[in-house]
């Protein structure tokens, strides 16, 4: 039998983990602080980059959607303080650092959560909507994403009205699970984030046009079974394009899915392997 670890032993021993894990990053960003990015403009830089909406309240299988509604005035919360901010030549964005500890005290509810291999709820949930949407936007950039975790190759929820591929997502946990990309251009950047009724929002937005834009897209996507167990199967690719002359310049694999299917495969097809 596989032995447990620490924090698997009892509620109280995760307790203790994860609260040693956010001491050390605490300590760790006292000496990474000055790289941060952390000043706004009032006005939009001149160029956009890429944008893309989210959609707030989406169904996800069984998830009670009182989580979704709380999950809206999470995202309102946090927007603000990651809204207009430019992203320097050799600065590195750190969403946590932005955005700072969900708390009740300052306005968070109880919204939509992923705890090992199901949905669960807690504080602040919700934001791995806002660093998913970030982290799409960051892959059409010259930016190099440092720190991006994912839900450990789960397939939590069916699909629905998908419109990036399966597997750019992020998995967040404050503050130790960050997300974190640097820039290491010439180019300064520009995030706008924000919401509406329906959408979170954002836009990339630069000083001046990237030599090169990006596409995203997946291939070779399918369903397979194996000793019972339904996986979701794909690779995702980046395409980068000469922005002037069209030109094709590399095709570079980011993502390899084999991930396990945990709700309803009866409406699937399944592939023969």
């Amino acid at each position: 039998m596989k032995r447990k670890l620490f924090c698997e032993l009892s509620p109280l021993t995760y307790a203790i983990s994860e609260r040693k894990c956010e001491m050390v990053r605490t300590v760790k960003n006292l000496f990474e602080a000055g790289n941060f990015a952390k000043t706004r403009s009032d006005q939009k830089l001149e160029y956009s980059i890429y944008k893309h909406n989210s959609l707030i309240r989406r169904r996800l299988g069984n998830v009670d959607m009182h989580l979704q509604e709380n999950k809206a005035v999470n995202l309102s919360l946090a927007a603000p303080k990651i809204n207009m901010l430019l992203i320097r030549p050799g600065e590195t964005f750190s969403f946590w650092y932005l955005v700072g500890s969900l708390s009740e005290k300052n306005g968070y509810k109880e919204g939509l959560t992923i705890f090992s291999d199901h949905p669960s709820s807690g504080i602040g949930g919700g934001m791995c909507q806002m660093t998913n949407l970030i982290h799409w936007m960051v892959l059409h950039s010259e930016m190099e994403i440092t720190e991006h975790h994912h839900h450990d190759q789960i397939d939590l929820f069916p699909d629905f009205n998908r419109t990036i591929p399966f597997g750019t997502g992020t998995s967040i946990m404050y503050n130790y699970l960050d997300y974190r990309f640097k820039n290491t251009t010439d180019i300064t950047y520009q995030l706008v984030i924000y919401t509406t009724d329906e959408y979170l929002c954002g836009e990339l937005r630069a000083n001046k046009r990237q030599e090169h834009k990006y596409h995203i897209w997946a291939e070779n996507v399918f369903f397979s079974q194996k000793n019972g167990i339904v996986y979701r199967n794909g690779e995702v690719y980046r395409d980068k394009i000469d922005r002037r002359t069209g030109e094709h310049v590399e095709k570079k694999l980011i993502r390899k899915n084999h991930a396990r299917v945990c709700y309803d495969t009866s409406g699937l097809e399944i592939k023969a392997v």
